[in-house]
């Protein structure tokens, strides 16, 4: 059988760059390879494309294997229609896989330019990624959907009216976070007015909208969904964090900085609410291949909530999605199995659209 060429696409000009590396070794090592012939291309921190012409990993203390990125003196070119290019030589591939976390990897414009270049590419399409990246107007769609959301506030400025507004609006402690971003950069918990101003203006350096959210003290939950039309959504896991919040470093850096419960201690009819809830988040934005949603479930209230949606979720060996997956009986190669076939699958239906009309008028 023909091997199919996976290439995936890692690094990027994003705050999360380094987590991509990471991402992108742990799909590496958990590929099919008797079915699929991956293809690296790493992006550096400008934007340029690089083939590899080879797998080179390092080590990440405490957080296993990371692919590096070897800059070479023929970038890729992109031509609209046909394809990648090195020089005059064309790179067959098959599918797209983006292991690309935040901006210009799940924002929609990694995606608007592969549909350009005509490949099939894995996750969510042009218009889901750029709503599930911007968390106002993610949140805004599910309020129309009667789903629920934690109260929010957008700002755009350290002002004294911005922070008049709100002061005005929520206690403290409370939540600055971008509104745009993920994986926890620029995100501050503020507990006093002596802290707003600067949290504001570090948030900013990521992101021209930011919300401010109050703080609702529980669980953090997470809940894997994967599918096109008929999502499923996998027992849902629990976020434990040791030192705060589940922060940037807490998450890829300090190896005990939180703990993952897996699956999370829930009551049944908690863990399917969670789960369908998830799978409703999902449809909503109309997601393609995957999601990780998470949630808060209120102490005081036991009432649950959705945070946020990531289309692109972490793929490193202690990341949550492909971990739910598993724990409800789909191993990572399985999984990477099922998400290059359903990006076959979604490309297949957008090729039974006709995108011309050449009658005369």
């Amino acid at each position: 059988m023909k091997k199919r060429k996976i290439a995936l696409l890692y690094g990027g000009r994003s705050g999360e760059h380094e987590v991509s590396l990471r991402s992108a070794a742990s799909v590496v090592n958990n590929l099919y390879l008797r079915i699929f012939e991956p293809i690296l291309i790493g992006i550096d921190k400008l934007g340029i494309w690089h083939l590899q012409q080879r797998s080179s990993f390092r080590s990440v203390p405490g957080q296993g294997e990371a692919l590096e990125i070897i800059k070479n003196n023929r970038p890729l070119a992109l031509v609209p229609g046909k394809g990648l290019y090195q020089g005059n030589e064309r790179l067959e591939i098959d599918v797209i896989f983006p292991v690309l976390h935040g901006t210009f990897g799940e924002d929609g414009t990694i995606q608007g330019l592969l549909e350009v270049v005509d490949i099939p590419y894995v996750g969510a399409g042009v218009l889901a990624s750029s709503i599930a990246m911007d968390k106002e107007k993610a949140k805004i769609l599910w309020q129309k959907e009667g789903l629920p959301v934690v109260d929010f506030l957008v700002v755009r400025d350290t002002s004294a009216s911005a922070i008049a507004a709100i002061e005005e609006t929520f206690n403290y402690p409370l939540f600055v976070k971008p509104a745009v971003g993920g994986s926890s950069v620029g995100i501050h918990r503020v507990n006093s007015h002596a802290e707003l101003k600067p949290a504001l203006a570090d948030a900013l350096n990521y992101a021209n909208k930011l919300l401010a959210e109050p703080a609702i003290e529980g669980r953090e939950l997470e809940c894997s969904v994967l599918g096109n039309r008929r999502p499923r959504a996998f027992p849902p896991g629990e976020i434990i964090p040791q030192h705060g919040f589940y922060d940037y470093r807490a998450k890829y850096i300090d190896s005990e900085g939180a703990l993952l419960a897996v699956p999370a201690d829930l009551p049944a009819e908690t863990a399917k609410l969670v789960e369908e809830t998830a799978v409703r988040a999902y449809l909503a934005l109309e997601i393609s291949g995957m999601a990780r949603v998470d949630f808060f479930l209120e102490d005081k209230s036991n009432k649950l909530y959705i945070s946020e949606l990531n289309t692109l979720p972490g793929f490193t060996n202690i990341s949550m999605y492909p971990k739910l997956c598993e724990n409800g009986g789909l191993p990572y190669p399985a999984l990477l199995e099922q998400l290059i076939e359903l990006a076959l699958e979604s490309n297949a239906e957008k090729n039974k659209l006709t995108y011309s009309f050449d009658k005369p008028i």
